[in-house]
């Protein structure tokens, strides 16, 4: 099982910026993609970046590219890995809860909140 923990959440005002980062453990990580989610209530998990184990290939969905940025360091036994995400010229639409996540995307830490004001 993969621990998660997730943090650098807050309150920010629009086109501001955000660091969030996520500790993982569990041996297995260096040889695993990572992501970072997001949901809003009532609405389902949103997958917003990935990074490839190296940290070479990356995936944006559409309403963050040119905006955020996924980053990873594999700790060199492995036994911890951190993700982060930058994101600059923050949106209202972009409040969420913000979760890493890391293949197959099955465990889940508790989350930090984003919030975007206008």
């Amino acid at each position: 099982q993969v621990q998660l923990v997730e943090s650098g959440g807050g309150l920010v005002q629009a086109g501001g910026s955000l660091r969030l980062s996520c500790a993982a453990s569990g041996r297995t990580l260096g040889m695993k993609s990572m992501a970072w989610f997001r949901q809003t209530p009532g609405q389902e998990r949103e997958l917003v970046a990935t990074i490839n184990r190296s940290g070479e290939l990356t995936y944006y969905v559409d309403s963050v590219k040119g905006r955020f940025t996924i980053s990873r360091d594999n700790a060199a036994d492995n036994a911890v890995n951190t993700v982060h995400l930058q994101m600059n010229t923050l949106k209202p639409e972009d409040t969420a809860v913000y979760y890493c996540s890391v293949f197959p995307y099955q465990d889940w830490g508790q989350g930090t909140q984003v919030t975007v004001s206008s």
